[in-house]
């Protein structure tokens, strides 16, 4: 039998981009292909990180992934990025995706975030209200380097580690556990038939065991427990909107939540909602159904997380009647800043990459997800606004959460990874040994140092008047 190799950066869709092999290739000859990548990219190299005198300044790049969003929240961005090193890294992943460029790449291509630092793993309702674990924000994912996301999953936990004062060791030992979780739990799902990857899911049945703090696992429990129980209506309807005259209408909660109002607003609300029936055509028709039993009632500007702010988002409520309230979120889609150096989207819409990205990526997607392109061809996604999300609260872990989290994060990668890519030729690269593993950790130290760098650079930029600040108070 003639193994044909697998032409790894070939095409850049989620579909054409697999790996073809005429005929199939087994799991050992896959794995043998990886083990043979490591000749042309050694798994130590991945360790490096220099700063090149040509690598571009990073406040200029900031200042690039500003062009289209809106310019009156630019400040609010910048506000919120000089913040700490961490909040710098995660509003500049265009900056990251520049550097991973120039690094030493193994070309195994799957569906990747993005995006991917630890803030954007959570626990959050499936269609069958089942709370599993998994990536939530996909708004840069394309098919890219694997590599890639783990490097900045990896860096994140260093620099979060950094900013809740935890000591160098223990934000080694989070990032060595997030790095052997990847390439345990990948060497798993290389094992397993096509339909077992697709159909895995990390849910609390899975985590909870590894939790061996008694303290800690009650605190889960009884946040899996509050969340589960929740419904729109009592938990978010009373914090979002309120009724008045048989009107229904979004709370303003400036600078993050408000009405658009003066000139413009009319026109900003009837483009969403002409948008909105866009949306509706992208939607199955078991779903258009379950769409049309709602009425829309209000939209809001959503000032969202770091990376997002300026870009043009909001959020629209619909009832079915006065205590069956729906919240969706409209959000602009942009190029993904992968796109220069991991090709063009295959979908003409970024809201399509993204809902494309989701369903490759997550074990479970939301029932909402949808696309339209709006006015001036801006690109937009829509889905629930909350859905029992569990957002980690990592400005409180101790070493001992963090190092659970980095195994969690990990697992969830690789799995999401798997279902795109092949398993079995990463395992093969990654080997059994603690070799690539080790290399991620100095590289993400390294880099959460160049993180640092950066961010003082832009603190300096914006004393002097060269980007606009807002500073967000609290209360």
């Amino acid at each position: 039998m003639e193994l044909v190799a697998p032409d790894f950066q070939a095409k850049n869709s989620a579909n054409e981009n697999l790996p073809a092999f005429k005929p199939r290739a087994t799991r050992s000859e896959l794995y043998a292909i990886g083990e043979r990548l490591r000749k042309q990219c050694p798994r130590t190299s991945h360790a490096n990180w220099k700063h090149n005198v040509k690598r571009p300044d990073p406040v200029e790049l900031v200042k690039e992934a500003d062009k289209g969003r809106i310019e009156q929240l630019l400040p609010l961005r910048h506000g919120r990025m000089i913040a700490s090193p961490f909040a710098f890294y995660r509003g500049a992943a265009l900056n990251m995706a520049v550097d991973l460029a120039a690094a030493p790449t193994t070309g195994i291509h799957v569906q990747a975030c993005g995006d991917a630092h630890l803030v954007n793993f959570r626990g959050f309702a499936t269609p069958e209200r089942r709370i599993i674990f998994d990536i939530h924000d996909l708004d840069e994912t394309l098919p890219a380097p694997w590599e890639w996301d783990l490097k900045r999953l990896a860096t994140s936990f260093v620099l979060a580690c950094r900013e809740n004062g935890l000591s160098n060791g223990a934000a080694e030992e989070a990032v060595l556990t997030c790095a052997r979780s990847y390439r345990e739990h990948i060497a798993e799902y290389s094992t397993m038939s096509t339909l077992a990857v697709w159909y895995a899911s990390i849910t609390p049945e899975d985590l909870l065991p590894t939790i061996k703090d008694k303290k800690i696992l009650k605190r889960v429990k009884k946040r899996i427990a509050t969340e589960k129980a929740r419904s729109a209506f009592e938990y978010d309807f009373p914090k979002l909107a309120k009724t008045g005259e048989e009107l229904a209408t979004i709370l303003d909660n400036p600078p993050t939540i408000y009405h658009w109002h003066g000139h413009g607003s009319e026109e900003f609300d009837d483009r969403i909602r002409k948008g909105f029936s866009r949306y509706r055509d992208t939607l199955t028709d078991d779903r258009r159904v379950l769409l049309d039993r709602y009425e829309f009632k209000d939209i809001a500007i959503k000032v969202v997380g770091v990376g997002s702010v300026g870009t043009l988002c909001a959020i629209v409520l619909l009832m079915a009647d006065e205590k069956d309230p729906l919240f969706l979120q409209v959000k602009e889609a942009r190029a993904s800043v992968l796109e220069p150096y991991a090709g063009k989207s295959a979908h003409a819409n970024h809201g399509q990459r993204v809902v494309i990205g989701h369903r490759l990526m997550q074990s479970a997607s939301d029932i909402f997800l949808g696309w339209f392109e709006g006015h001036q061809g801006r690109h937009f996604y829509v889905r629930q606004l909350r859905d029992a999300k569990i957002k980690p609260r990592v400005e409180t872990f101790r070493s001992t959460e963090m190092s659970l989290f980095a195994e969690w994060c990990g697992h969830s990668l690789a799995r999401s990874h798997a279902r795109s890519g092949e398993a079995a030729v990463i395992s093969g690269y990654l080997g059994d040994s603690d070799i690539f593993d080790n290399a991620i950790a100095a590289f993400a130290t390294a880099y959460a140092d160049q993180t640092e760098r950066d961010h003082a650079t832009l603190r300096k930029a914006a004393r002097k008047g060269t980007i606009d600040v807002l500073i967000e108070r609290d209360g």
